[in-house]
């Protein structure tokens, strides 16, 4: 939902908050025309508890402020997307098109058999090993590739 869209990464005391980075995409014309880093943001615990039920897990992964976006770019290549993920100067994810287990041609044809995209709807596209929880005062630097081209480096500090 729009509401999970922030600019900001908020730590809290209540909920173990995981992070992780995706390649994600804006949607214009019918078409994927730009390229951004965003962080998917989970309740973790709350997702375990929502499993284990058999329960959907929306609230674990939908909630207000649950994902943070970079700016988005136009890209040449999307097989030449990859991303990097920094947290206090230490690489925590790394990956790109090649591992991508679900292509995002694959992914966007898929959620177009559903239900319609609209200009600046946003994709995410799935997220590399690496994940883990946020800290209080945590500096992520997310960063997007093209080839050796860097389209992309933002920098979030987790604040409370």
């Amino acid at each position: 939902p729009n509401s999970s869209i922030s600019n900001a990464l908020k730590f809290n005391d209540f909920d173990a908050i995981h992070y992780e980075a995706e390649i994600s995409f804006a949607v214009e014309f019918g078409k994927l025309v730009a390229v951004g880093f965003g962080l998917d943001l989970t309740k973790r615990e709350l997702q375990s508890q929502l499993k284990a039920k058999g329960l959907p897990w929306e609230r674990a992964k939908a909630f207000d402020g649950s994902t943070v976006f970079s700016e988005f770019v136009r890209f040449e290549n999307v097989q030449d997307l990859r991303l990097e993920l920094f947290i206090n100067g230490e690489l925590k994810q790394a990956g790109g098109y090649d591992l991508m287990l679900c292509k995002p041609d694959d992914i966007f044809n898929e959620i177009n058999t559903f239900m319609t995209l609209v200009d600046n709807d946003i994709i995410m596209t799935g997220t590399p090993k690496g994940v883990g929880k946020i800290y209080l005062g945590d500096v992520f630097v997310g960063k997007i590739y093209e080839k050796d081209n860097m389209l992309i480096s933002t920098t979030w500090t987790v604040n409370s």
